[in-house]
């Protein structure tokens, strides 16, 4: 379908649902069922088989309409997340069940992921999954869960054969996380919010029919979840001087009087940095409307984490004592998380985090090293076998 094809589409199904008449939730869903949603997926599914390079036309296209969107922001780990990983390895039973209310973002999703004992080593986790029959029930405790208050669903990866290497042992599941046994608990961050939460899993028992991927799959599954985090998180098509280093040069221009020789340098290279870094962005995401994102995700998520820390100690230094002030230590629990968001004392601690969320910025270096640049790994061993039995 070419651009102008898509465009006389879009306007036809404008003509039969006006935003301004149709309810929100009717019009998001007659979107998804007319191919309009990620026009990338396959027919039925929301799409029409299309490129994501012609993603963008459409969100324009419907913006200028004055179209409702489906309040991404609000539900980025169900549509950056979750929905790629199910349309990859989801039956169509669970294709069906799950993809729709998730983009309308009538079902909110979460991570179980990373554990207490196990953060950086996804495959060290404990959290079981035993068989029941037709079930599985599951119990552990999972940590800096996003939105775990808000989500309805969460992707799930627990431990289901103890006896192999620990690579092989894992499944991935979709959890209800309206289900008796799932324990939420709020996690107050540095911010003074609590954007993160612990989650207590004591006998969830969560049907066979929501285990995505095969049984001991879960390894392959989980890194084509991460791998779109990162993507979600470090590649996103951005705008020149979007992000914190559009705020940290609208600060150095209406503050005159803070600016020094050296803060002027460190600002410059920085701003070459996070347009090298934007530009880097969007090549990434031309290479995956070709196919699936590849290990460089984590290159650009490792260089967000560093841009957003570097950035915000700038603007604090370049605030001076205007910068020691944080406008509200109250905790609450947010239903949005703005990165460049509230006030510089703000921004400077949430940055702490970005190199920890998505990956620590450690273990994607190891990432980049091996899969990247193709150096040797570590030697690591687990119950003496070798690292590269475990990896496979």
């Amino acid at each position: 379908m070419t651009t102008d094809e898509l465009r006389r589409l879009i306007a036809q199904f404008l003509t039969v649902h006006n935003p301004a008449t149709t309810d929100r939730l009717q019009f998001l869903r007659a979107r998804y069922d007319a191919g309009l949603a990620w026009v990338h997926f396959p027919p039925g599914h929301g799409g029409l088989g299309l490129t994501q390079e012609q993603q963008p036309v459409v969100d324009q296209l419907f913006a200028l309409a004055g179209a409702p969107d489906n309040n991404p922001q609000a539900n980025g780990i169900g549509l950056g997340m979750a929905a790629p990983t199910i349309l990859a390895f989801g039956t169509e039973e669970q294709k069906r069940r799950f993809l729709r209310p998730l983009w309308t973002g009538e079902e909110v999703w979460c991570q179980l992921f990373s554990e207490p004992g196990a953060g950086s080593d996804l495959a060290a986790l404990a959290t079981r999954a035993v068989r029941d029959g037709d079930e599985w029930v599951v119990n552990g405790q999972k940590v800096w869960t996003s939105g775990a208050h808000q989500a309805q669903f969460a992707i799930l990866v627990a431990r289901t054969n103890p006896e192999v290497p620990k690579h092989r042992g894992m499944t991935y599941f979709l959890c209800d996380m309206t289900d008796p046994g799932v324990d939420v608990r709020p996690l107050r961050q540095i911010t003074g919010e609590a954007e993160f939460n612990e989650v207590f899993l004591t006998d969830v028992r969560i049907p066979d029919c929501q285990r995505l991927g095969d049984e001991g799959q879960g390894w392959a599954v989980a890194n084509t979840t991460l791998n779109t985090e990162r993507v979600a998180i470090g590649g996103k098509s951005a705008a020149r001087e979007s992000g914190m280093i559009g705020v940290v040069a609208r600060t150095w221009r209406e503050h005159p009087q803070l600016r020094t020789p050296d803060l002027h340098d460190r600002l410059l290279r920085l701003w070459v940095e996070s347009e090298v870094a934007r530009l880097a962005g969007l090549r990434l995401r031309q290479k995956l409307a070709a196919g699936r994102p590849g290990p460089e995700s984590a290159a650009m998520k490792l260089t967000f984490a560093r841009l957003s820390q570097q950035l915000s100690g700038l603007e604090l230094e370049l605030l001076g004592e205007q910068g020691l002030r944080y406008s509200d230590w109250t905790m609450v629990r947010p239903e949005l998380v703005d990165f460049t968001g509230r006030d510089a004392g703000y921004r400077y601690l949430r940055a702490k985090g970005n190199s920890i969320e998505g990956g620590t910025s450690e273990i994607l270096r190891n990432i980049i090293a091996e899969r990247v640049l193709g150096l040797p790994p570590e030697p690591r061993t687990d119950k003496n076998v070798p690292w590269k039995e475990l990896a496979k």
